[in-house]
């Protein structure tokens, strides 16, 4: 496969899609466009290949077009693109463009759409604190990817070129989808946070809690993997230990309402999912 390849965006997930696709036979990087005129060189220079710019009107013709600028650029950087280009000649090749967005639908570039173009999404399941290690653990991610069946034809084999695992995503529940990835990684960072201050008000040494951390992260993520999250649950409020439960989540309210709150809420999720009901009831 040929393919020449423009960047709009050159944050962490472009940079590393970007040196993903230079490592790809036939996979030309052409130009790489941000805002930032450094912001775009530091990108071409991590993955030694393409054009820094930062003026749409000098984006050339290409053949995959991806935006990885945050989520409320992306139908501005659309339009912009739009704006710059003649519609797609009869009898020649459409242009394949996807953003990164895992709340968006591939809808978001509809400017593109009507130049001809086929549009998709593709959500990359991965945290990326740093291009260089999300390359290094790029092999077998899961992507979640929606759009125009002729873009996904070309898409899905793309991204299983790179190493990761492309399933498809309905578009009407992208908000959803993307709000598991959020609860699952996200938010489990935040818990921790919440428990290192909780250890640290109750005087727990911060190196011990730091151990704490480090042993029950391990476990339940030993137990989660091998039993699900129903047989892993432990605690209080699996244990149906009302008490407990209630006194508990009075102290932590005390501490810090918000957290209590917190603790209120998930302690009712846990019971009933103990329970085998829905987590929403």
């Amino acid at each position: 496969m040929e393919i020449k390849v423009n960047l709009i965006g050159a944050g962490r997930v472009g940079k590393t899609l970007l040196g993903l696709l230079q490592r790809l036979p036939g996979c030309t990087i052409q130009d790489v466009l941000s805002p930032r005129l450094q912001s775009a060189q530091d990108a071409v220079t991590f993955a030694g290949a393409g054009r820094a710019i930062s003026d749409y009107a000098k984006l050339r013709p290409a053949d995959l077009w991806i935006i990885a600028t945050p989520d409320t650029q992306i139908e501005a950087a659309a339009a912009s693109i739009a704006d710059g280009l003649e519609p797609r000649k009869a009898n020649t090749p459409a242009p394949i463009a996807f953003h990164c967005s895992g709340f968006f639908p591939a809808q978001q570039m509809a400017p593109l759409r009507d130049l001809g173009w086929h549009l998709a999404s593709v959500h990359p399941v991965l945290s990326f604190a740093d291009p260089q290690d999300a390359m290094a653990q790029f092999e077998g991610t899961y992507c979640g990817i929606e759009g125009d069946a002729e873009a996904l034809k070309i898409l899905a084999p793309l991204m299983s070129k790179l190493g990761a695992q492309p399933f498809e995503i309905r578009s009407d529940s992208k908000s959803l989808y993307h709000a598991a990835a959020v609860i699952s990684n996200n938010f489990a960072v935040v818990l921790q946070a919440i428990a290192r201050d909780a250890w640290a008000a109750s005087g727990v040494p911060d190196n011990i809690a730091q151990q704490l951390n480090e042993k029950l992260l391990k476990a339940t993520y030993e137990n989660v993997v091998a039993k699900g999250p129903w047989e892993a649950l432990t605690g209080p409020a699996a244990r149906g230990d009302t008490l407990v439960v209630t006194q508990q989540g009075e102290d932590v309210a005390r501490w810090d309402p918000a957290a209590g709150k917190l603790y209120k809420d998930l302690s009712r999720i846990a019971r009933n999912l103990k329970a085998g009901a829905s987590t929403g009831t």
